[in-house]
């Protein structure tokens, strides 16, 4: 692991329980100087993968084997899925475990009614911590305590924005089976009138490429001439922001955190009109010079908003916040 910034020193090293939900969040989570263990089984089944994938995990990122989880010994338990939080709490954590400080990371806005939807997790005792103010806005947070830590990136890889394939890269897991909400049709449509690629997990079963290794995007991305953000309801995709990194102009929709990110005609462009966003599709196409402005200033628009050092300091806060005591 490399060393966080000097300012951001833990007032104690801790030992953090939590699950392998995001990867690419865990990635960045596991910046924070803190010791991280991971649930596993032995299927390795969903949300109990440990130190899986392709990700060049750190050495302070260890695994928890799920037969053994109530004799560790642990500071802080961080969920960050309902399942986590209703199954693997009460069936395999000990009372002691149970009763320790504890985390509820929120990834998602509410999908089921949009403003008054009460989140799921009603104990009192947790901090309840979103990763958007888009999503501590919109959900009924009910008696928890909220803080919102905004997203925080470290590269994987940094190539140089080249722009000289003449299409848009969009980055969407499993958009047949989710849908609407992650944009399926507006995929569908856009891609019928300007090139783009899709990738993703699942991707093939809705014409695009399937799923593209973590340590390869950095160099797809940098290849292609803009990112295009097809998804109506989410709270701010990493894919975004790691696109903004990489000098991608971003297009999407001018819905949920993207509103406050995108400044169209400067950064990007953002609307609600599909066929608006066609038509910047396509200019960028065109115009690889429009695409290398709008891109560098989305690249220092996402340095100064969703630094890894900002985003390690928030979360030491949160983490003294909650052993305080």
């Amino acid at each position: 692991m490399s060393s966080s910034p000097a300012s951001a020193a833990p007032r104690r090293r801790l030992r953090i329980l939590t699950w392998h939900v995001h990867g690419n969040y865990l990635y960045n989570l596991t910046q924070v100087p803190h010791d991280f263990w991971l649930v596993v089984d032995s299927a390795r089944s969903v949300h109990h993968t440990g130190r899986s994938g392709t990700l060049p995990w750190g050495d302070n990122v260890h695994e928890a084997p799920l037969d053994r989880l109530a004799e560790m010994e642990f500071d802080v338990v961080l969920y960050q899925a309902r399942d986590n939080w209703e199954v693997d709490r009460r069936r395999w954590l000990s009372p002691a475990q149970r009763a320790l400080p504890r985390i509820v990371l929120e990834h998602d806005p509410p999908q089921q009614h949009p403003t008054d939807t009460p989140h799921w997790c009603t104990d009192p005792a947790a901090l309840l911590v979103h990763v958007t103010p888009f999503n501590a806005l919109m959900w009924d947070n009910g008696p928890l305590a909220v803080r919102v830590v905004e997203h925080g990136v470290r590269p994987l890889a940094e190539p140089p924005w080249r722009g000289d394939v003449p299409e848009g890269l969009v980055v969407v897991n499993h958009i047949a089976r989710r849908g609407r909400r992650l944009g399926l049709d507006i995929w569908q449509a856009a891609s019928a009138q300007v090139p783009l690629c899709l990738v993703g997990m699942g991707s093939e079963q809705a014409g695009g490429r399937g799923e593209i290794a973590q340590h390869r995007l950095p160099a797809l991305m940098a290849a292609h001439r803009f990112f295009f953000h097809p998804v109506r309801h989410t709270s701010l995709g990493l894919a975004a922001v790691e696109a903004m990194l990489a000098g991608l102009p971003v297009v999407g929709l001018a819905t949920t955190e993207l509103v406050t990110v995108i400044d169209s005609g400067r950064n990007g462009y953002i609307d609600t009109s599909l066929e608006r966003l066609v038509d910047v599709m396509q200019r960028l196409v065109r115009d690889r010079g429009l695409a290398a402005e709008w891109g560098e200033a989305g690249r220092r628009t996402a340095r100064e908003r969703f630094s890894i050092d900002r985003f390690v300091r928030d979360w030491l806060a949160v983490f003294d916040e909650v052993t305080a005591a």
